[in-house]
């Protein structure tokens, strides 16, 4: 059998469009332990060496997925963690990985399926994007070939998705610097180093801690208004007069009650029981 280089053009109407199995146990399979295939469809490449806007160019085949033989490149050396990153970001895996079975026997395991998505700029503070890599690797403990097989793709984004993304870029370039008396109101957009960055943020909370302390020290004089204005005396400019008081007889015999009760024998306790209630 001939070794055709392309397909496409030797194959009218060919579309690739491989199941999970199909790339596992053919492609796969047969380029870890060194076999030819037919069709060199399926091209070898680092693509970590790679932005993955640039990758559709350099696939030999494909029209909305494109796929690639990638050497595996460790950081530590064999049995380390693989290094994913590019020259303007870096691959990130979501969730763990997924089994894959043989549609004719549930039971077989033929390999393990890494979905990963692309972030641009650098770990902590990456953008996330909409490429996306399905990353397919033979369950043998041991292979003669540390390779991979990665189908790189664009996720499916609405309309009203790139219209909003397309707004916000536009309303970005019309938006000019904020000046230095607006610069303490902004949350989430910095200019700074991170040194001024930290100046900033602490006079932000220096400003912010002399406003609650004046709202606390106006709702303090609010209430002392409060309670002292239910304390006062009807408006007016009217003297109130005096209570009187009305003055205790000094002597209490003189009582129209007292001298109903008057006798010879009362009068001679009268002086003592004057002086115990005058004491």
């Amino acid at each position: 059998m001939s070794y055709q280089s392309n397909p496409e053009v030797e194959l009218p109407g060919f579309r690739f469009h491989p199941t999970e199995e199909e790339l596992l146990e053919f492609y796969l399979r047969n380029i870890v332990y060194g076999k030819m295939l037919s069709y060199d469809v399926i091209g070898f490449l680092n693509i970590y060496h790679h932005d993955p806007w640039d990758l559709p160019g350099l696939s030999k085949v494909g029209e909305r997925e494109w796929y690639f033989f990638v050497p595996i490149d460790r950081k530590h050396g064999k049995g380390g963690r693989p290094n994913r990153t590019t020259k303007n970001g870096f691959w990130k895996a979501t969730g763990s990985d997924r089994k894959i079975v043989s549609l004719s026997d549930q039971k077989k395991m033929i390999g393990f399926k890494k979905t990963l998505v692309f972030y641009k700029g650098r770990a902590q503070r990456g953008c996330k994007t909409d490429w996306v890599m399905n990353e397919y690797r033979l369950p043998d403990a041991t292979l003669p070939k540390d390779i991979v097989m990665c189908k790189v793709y664009r996720k499916a984004t609405s309309l009203k998705v790139l219209e909003q993304r397309a707004a916000v870029e536009e309303e970005l370039k019309n938006t000019s610097l904020p000046s230095s008396s607006s610069f303490s109101s902004m949350d989430t957009i910095s200019f700074c180093t991170p040194k001024q960055d930290l100046v900033v943020f602490k006079k932000e909370e220096d400003e912010e801690a002399m406003v609650k302390e004046k709202r606390s020290d106006g709702i303090a004089k609010e209430q002392k208004k409060i309670s002292s204005a239910s304390l006062q005396l009807p408006l007016g400019n009217e003297n109130m007069g005096q209570l009187q008081i009305p003055k205790m007889l000094t002597d209490w015999t003189q009582d129209q009650f007292w001298a109903q009760l008057n006798s010879p024998w009362f009068q001679n306790l009268t002086p003592y029981v004057a002086n115990i209630l005058n004491f």
